[in-house]
């Protein structure tokens, strides 16, 4: 356990002793709904006497324990100093029925809402958010602490453009090493070695429950959990799946399964990409007479060998960026890439140009339209 760990849970013993109840419509003009999901929900509000926009978060006390609710308040305002981490504002109370904290307002929604399903964004756009996030993750890293549940609706804008975005939503962070009850998920998001909890309670509940607790199987209701240790590893893997939906706007495989014929095909391109002493090979160019493909009209990528050396739904990308795929989205969680890796991989193209040209276009004609919409409508937008 790391020293800002250990802090942080001094810190929420200390303002268990000092949180107040407060009437929430005294001090604040909530003026509408940000967003909601399991915990609870995010409303913007104005400071009334302040005139200070901000972003207030309720979490039911029914179904939140005052300790993660602490937990989370503490951490975003006393950690989360990097600048792309939303911060919270030292504003914490309880209602009778909602414990409620303020943070940082992103007035410009979150990063679903500039994804266009089945074009992405823009690769420059794309790369600013991603360096942007390897930031706040490699910071979070740093003290100790892993985030957990990075997705695009955690990731909030603070303009139009993607210059300024902030990752979000710390109630599934957890200290570097804790050990939790394993939970499989059908989600591209989910690790490959999160597979061995497939049976069991397919709920992120299971894994934020407040005590980390073994559940119980409807048909074996002695059935243990497989314990892991929380690694940073696992933010590693959602950052590569949330750079090939920016890119994309399409996630390379629905579910990360042993029997998802998607994801099969990635393990049979990244078992090809090794080299010698089990490195992996993957700056050289794929040799013309062993690819064998084209790319359609579709970015798909069509060949007549029953086993291309480079997975079809990543032929759209250069080489540049199939290596940090490869890094990332790495099966083995002791061999991925850190976030801060990342950033050799900026500031060169990363799609290759007949795609690139044929997602511009299709963007123009979304925006045309008045269609940009959210990649949450390619599987509806999750709730944690």
């Amino acid at each position: 356990m790391t020293a800002a760990t250990k802090l942080l849970d001094e810190m929420c013993h200390l303002t268990a002793q000092s949180l107040i109840t407060m009437d929430t419509s005294e001090h604040f003009k909530v003026v509408k709904l940000l967003g909601e999901g399991s915990y609870g929900k995010v409303m913007l509000a104005v400071h009334r006497k302040r005139g200070t926009p901000m972003a207030l978060k309720f979490f039911p006390r029914e179904s939140t324990s005052l300790f993660s609710f602490l937990r989370e308040y503490n951490l975003s305002l006393s950690f989360c100093t990097h600048p792309s981490l939303t911060r919270a504002l030292g504003i914490a109370y309880f209602t009778p029925s909602h414990y409620i904290f303020a943070q940082q307002a992103s007035l410009f929604g979150d990063l679903y809402d500039v994804i266009v399903p089945e074009v992405g964004m823009a690769e420059d756009c794309c790369q600013r958010v991603l360096s942007q996030l390897c930031g706040a993750l490699s910071h979070l890293h740093s003290l100790g602490f892993v985030h957990r549940d990075l997705k695009p609706e955690n990731v909030f804008l603070c303009d139009s453009s993607c210059r300024w975005v902030k990752l979000g939503d710390f109630g599934m962070v957890k200290a570097k090493g804790t050990r939790v009850p394993e939970v499989w998920y059908s989600s591209p998001y989910c690790t490959p070695e999160a597979e061995v909890a497939r049976g069991n309670e397919d709920s992120w509940n299971a894994v934020n429950d407040g005590n980390d607790s073994v559940k119980v199987d409807g048909e074996n209701k002695n059935q243990a959990r497989v314990w892991v240790s929380v690694e940073p590893s696992t933010d590693s893997w959602a950052l590569g799946i949330l750079t090939y939906a920016m890119l994309t706007g399409s996630h390379p495989w629905a579910e990360t399964a042993s029997d998802c014929h998607s994801y099969l095909k990635y393990q049979e391109w990244f078992d090809t990409a090794k080299g010698p002493n089990d490195e992996l090979d993957v700056w050289a160019e794929p040799q013309e007479e062993s690819m064998d493909y084209e790319i359609n009209g579709n970015g798909a990528g069509l060949g007549e060998k029953d086993c291309p050396p480079i997975a079809l739904h990543f032929a759209c990308f250069t080489s540049l960026a199939r290596s940090l795929f490869l890094s990332l989205l790495d099966p083995r969680p002791q061999c991925r890439g850190r976030p801060d890796d990342v950033l050799a991989y900026l500031g060169d193209d990363w799609m290759m140009e007949k795609e690139r040209d044929r997602l511009e276009e299709e963007r123009k004609k979304s925006r045309g339209k008045g269609a940009i919409r959210s990649v949450k409508e390619m599987e509806g937008r999750g709730e944690r």
